[in-house]
This record gives C-alpha cells, structure tokens and sequence, in this order.
C-alpha cells in the first residue's frame, strides 16, 4: 500500500465520524492556539515597552534626588533637590552630552469656559531633543524668554482637540494657575507612553515655572542624554562621580541621588515580559497534553470498533506495518488538522488583542513552526500506542471479535 492510499483511508476514517474528530482535535486545537497567542501577545507586549522607552528620548539618563541619611539615628529622608549650579556643572565637565533642567507640577489650566488639571513641566529647550519631543508648529523659547522665565508655553495637541476644540492655538493666550501664558508652540503627537498621555502637557521656560508656579528656584530632575550611541555607562558614571564630588558623598553606598538608563529599564521590562511569556506559554502548552491524551483514547476506541476490519486486512496478506501506518497516520492527520486551525485561531486572537490594546502585532514564523511541530509531534506520540495494539492484533482473534 502506497503512503497516497494511507492517507486517503485516513481520511475516510476520520470523515466517518465526523463530530467525533472535531472533538478529538478540539483540545489540540485550544493548546496551539492557547500557545500561538500567548508567546505573540507577549513579544507583542515587549515590543511596546521597547517602543514606548525609545519614544521617552534616545540614550536618556534621568537623575533625580534620592534619600539621606539623617541624624544619629539612621533615619532616612527626601534628600536635598538639584541646583541650576548641578546642571552648569554638568554642562562645562562632562562632554557629549545634552542637559535639560526640568521641575514639574500641575495646574488648573483655563481655555475659554474649558478648565483642567494638567501637567506643566518647566526646561529649556534642551529638552524637547533629549526628551524627543520637538515642536511641530510654532516655535521654542528665545533665550531671553529662558533668562527672564517668561509666562510663554508650548502646549501638546490634547489640549487642542478637547479644550481649544481644534482651533488653532498659536498666540492665544491660556491661564496656568493664575498666570496669564501666551501659547508660542504645539508639540508633535507622541499618543500613550507607559500609560500616560504625553500630548496632554504644557511646557514653559524652568525659571517660569520655577517663580510663577512652585515658588522655588530647585531642580527637580535632570535629563540628561548621551549624544554617541553605548556612551550611557561612561556618561552615567561620569554623572555619578561629579554629583558625588558636588554634595561631599565619600562612598556610592552613601549616595542621595539615583542615575537610571532608560536602557537598563527596556531590558528590566522586557525580561520580565519575557518570563512572564515563556509562563503563560508553558501553562496554555498543558492544554496540548490533555489534546494529546484525548487523540490517544479516541484511537484506542477507534482500534477496538474496527478490529474485525484489522483481522481482515491482517487474513488478506497486509503487512503489521501496514496496519500500524495506518493508524498512526490518523492520529498525525488529526494533530495536524487540530494545529492548522489552532495557527489560524491563535494569530486571529493575537491580532484583535493588539488592535483593542493598541499594541504591536508581532508574527513570529518560528513560534508559529514549533507550535505546529508540536502538534504534529503529540500525534506521532500519543497515536503510536493504539496504532502498535492494532498491528499487533492476531488475525483469527480480530476475525472472532464481534
């Protein structure tokens, strides 16, 4: 018997029973798809994060006050913030980097009869490169704007499609607080970053908010970008030392600031998104088990139904090769039929998760290979044990049996 007559007996087999087969590959169908997305909608999540730490601003490094040790206790408090001294410092000591001063607040903002609390964050114009976040239309602080902390702002588009209802902004005058600000420029779109809306923001020049809004002249954070691509190590070391040197830390386990990459956060995000995957994968590959287990009785009842039919086939001269191919053959036809359809489902799934999440959809080929190999695989295995009790069935028993 040729393997083409094989599979079409395979198939007649299966098609014979009809609902039967559905349910007998219903579990492998759940187990791949159950994998195919879950290992998707993870790379999926991960792409995300990646995207939405590079959008935050390229080679960044944020540095912000940390905790003191204060008093002979031991106690621990809010160490002191930055300084305007801190970043000229940085500017005139370290090289290759950009430096953008930031404090940030919120203030009820009026626009008309429109009013909301938004975020006001107050920089130079170093920020919109280190931050990647340029101005679309308009145009930035003049430098007499920075010296003096004018009351001018740069808004996002948010605030121009629910407070200015989508009229053109520049020039117009809005009220920060109690402060009177006349709009300069709108930011380009960046949509949703780690859970925020960055279009819903105003930025004005630091001594602005500084004077107007905080009442204070500190620092809050520090942004600081590395202008040559894998100089963030040196960079960020070169920021730790000098920091050190300017508020009299002796040692870096006595340090009252924190320098962080967002490089070393995307991979911190990523492993955990990857551990979490390889989890989920690992929990929805359990489903391919049951799907397998599921094959193999199916089988076994099949061999007991047919086994007067295997006592012919053995009486007429076929092979017990013959016979256990034939099984098997039914068993891979099932898993593989059970593994296209569950590819199928899996990728739908992944793909109208994505577009509700607004996430990345990632299709992996290789994913998709070894879900598919899997379920090929668990035929081979779980089939080969009815199939060898068909073959070995003696013929005069199998004619017997009614």
């Amino acid at each position: 018997m040729n393997a083409l007559d094989t599979l079409l007996m395979a198939l007649q087999a299966i098609a014979r029973n009809k609902l039967r087969s559905f349910l007998t590959t219903l579990g492998i169908i759940i187990g791949v798809g159950s994998v195919v997305a879950m290992v998707h909608l993870g790379q999926s999540a991960t792409r995300s994060v990646t995207e939405s730490i590079a959008s935050i601003g390229s080679n960044l490094l944020f540095v912000m006050p940390g905790t003191s040790q204060r008093g002979p206790g031991g106690l621990r408090s809010t160490a002191e913030p930055f300084e305007m001294d801190d970043v000229i410092a940085m500017r005139n000591e370290i090289s290759g980097i950009l430096v953008a001063p930031s404090i940030s607040t919120s203030a009820t903002v009026v626009i008309g009869n429109a009013n909301e609390s938004i975020p006001v964050t107050g920089t130079s114009n170093e920020y919109f490169t280190v931050r990647n976040h340029a101005v679309e239309f308009g145009r930035m602080f003049s430098e007499n704007e920075l010296i003096a902390g004018d009351a001018v702002c740069i808004i996002g588009k948010t605030l121009i499609e629910e407070m200015y209802l989508g009229q053109d902004p520049l020039g117009s005058t809005l009220r920060v607080g109690r402060t009177a600000c006349r709009v300069i420029g709108v930011l380009e779109e960046k949509g949703q970053s780690m859970g925020q809306d960055r279009d819903k923001a105003i930025i004005m020049p630091l001594k602005s908010v500084q004077r107007r809004l905080v009442g204070k002249l500190d620092v809050q954070s520090i942004f600081v970008s590395a202008l040559v691509d894998g100089t963030t190590q040196q960079v960020q070391q070169d920021i730790e030392s000098l920091l050190r040197q300017r508020r009299h830390i002796d040692t870096p386990k006595n340090d009252d600031f924190y320098v962080r990459d967002t490089q070393d956060i995307a991979e911190a995000l990523a492993r955990t998104t990857n551990t979490l995957t390889i989890l989920l994968g690992a929990i929805a590959a359990v489903s391919l088990l049951v799907g397998g287990i599921g094959i193999m009785n199916i089988m076994l009842v099949s061999v007991t139904e047919r086994t007067r039919e295997i006592g012919i086939r053995l009486a007429i001269g076929a092979r017990t090769h013959d016979v256990l191919t034939q099984f098997l053959v039914e068993s891979i036809v099932l898993s593989t039929i059970g593994g296209l359809i569950g590819l199928v489902l899996g990728v739908g799934g992944t793909w109208l998760v994505t577009q509700q999440l607004d996430m990345p959809f990632v299709l992996s080929p290789g994913i998709m290979l070894l879900g598919f190999s899997f379920s090929v695989a668990i035929g081979i295995i779980f089939g080969f044990f009815p199939a060898r009790k068909a073959a070995l069935l003696n013929p005069i028993d199998a004619l017997r049996h009614e």
